[in-house]
């Protein structure tokens, strides 16, 4: 019996967001995702940190300088389960699309890099985070664990997500390919920072990075990049000429690639917003790793292997729980050891 394989259209923001402003820049979400909708996409992805925007504040002066951001950033990320994140999945349930959005997540008093990918019906699919927030980012967010490299089985195929520099890091590439990536959201800030001065940071580089994951893992690698406004370059530097020289306009260099690194799509101009689609047909995906699976036949596992820890790492862990887990270690009859087991967890 022959296997059918998934056709639809996807598509990927090249956008600001309404810096700073999260209900804003969820209406403006949402406005997007219609449209989106409206063109057939069952999947949107958004940018890095997307909402309430990238914290461009910590390359552009000292920390002391950017504190005066800091309430106003904290105080616009995005909770689970508030109303602002309800209008998101419903957003999604309403369009029948599923929507990977980048944000700032804010759990107690931290931050985190996440994303959030919502199913066609409203439905939580994963919420990641970063694994690694990347150099100055780390003194805003936290870090995620193990469990955020993770792919997930979904109607439109194994999807999987990564930030930024996250592909950069080759161990974290291989961790996602080896679960049998199909369709990958690649997600970016804007490469609007150190133009012409540190390529590391340009669209080459990164459009390159995007680029090789699509051909590593022979995935479609869906990778939204935002781009920085005139609002946002007058609210963080003002008429300073050495900041406004660091962060540019424009710097929006959103990408579709195929399992072959083709460019899937004519890009928009860096400075235009808009939407980018494409069609994807899984099929693609047998043809490219025909040729070269690298966690599959042409792998070399006796030469290299990977560990991956996937456990979830809890900042608190309840005595209550330890105990559990010490009576679950040692078996079904250990319950007469209960004293034992508090001792040991004490």
């Amino acid at each position: 019996m022959s296997m059918t394989h998934p056709k639809y259209r996807v598509a990927a923001i090249q956008a600001a967001p309404v810096f700073l402003d999260l209900d804003a820049s969820i209406d403006k979400a949402i406005a997007l995702i219609e449209e989106a909708a409206a063109q057939g996409a069952k999947l949107i992805a958004f940018p890095e940190t997307w909402l309430p925007g990238y914290p461009w504040f910590i390359w552009l002066d000292s920390p002391a300088w950017g504190m005066q951001f800091v309430q106003r950033y904290h105080d616009n990320s995005l909770i689970y389960g508030t109303p602002q994140a309800e209008r998101l999945s419903e957003a999604a349930r309403r369009n029948q699309i599923m929507v990977v959005m980048g944000h700032s997540e804010k759990d107690g008093g931290s931050l985190y890099m996440g994303q959030w990918i919502i199913g066609a019906d409203g439905s939580t699919v994963a919420r990641r985070r970063k694994l690694k927030p990347t150099h100055v980012e780390r003194t805003v967010f936290g870090e995620g664990d193990g469990s955020d490299l993770s792919v997930h089985e979904t109607e439109l195929g194994r999807i999987g997500a990564l930030c930024c520099w996250e592909h950069l890091q080759p161990l974290s590439k291989y961790a996602m390919y080896a679960q049998n990536e199909q369709v990958h959201i690649a997600a970016w800030p804007s490469f609007s920072l150190y133009r012409g001065g540190a390529y590391a940071l340009g669209p080459e580089v990164n459009n390159a990075a995007s680029r090789i994951y699509a051909v590593e893992g022979s995935c479609f690698v869906i990778a939204p990049c935002a781009t920085v406004s005139a609002e946002m370059i007058q609210m963080l530097c003002g008429d300073d000429p050495a900041k406004n020289q660091l962060l540019l306009q424009g710097g929006g260099f959103t990408t579709i690639y195929a399992p072959d690194g083709q460019l899937m799509h004519e890009p928009l101009p860096e400075g235009t917003e808009g939407i980018v689609y494409a069609d994807v047909d899984l099929g693609m995906i047998s043809l490219a790793k025909a040729a070269a699976d690298p966690a599959g036949h042409y792998a070399r596992p006796d030469v290299t292997r990977l560990l991956l820890n996937k456990a979830p790492a809890a900042r608190v862990v309840t005595r209550e729980a330890q105990v559990a887990e010490f009576i679950d270690a040692e078996g079904p009859d250990s319950g007469s050891r209960t004293g034992e087991g508090n001792a040991a967890a004490t």
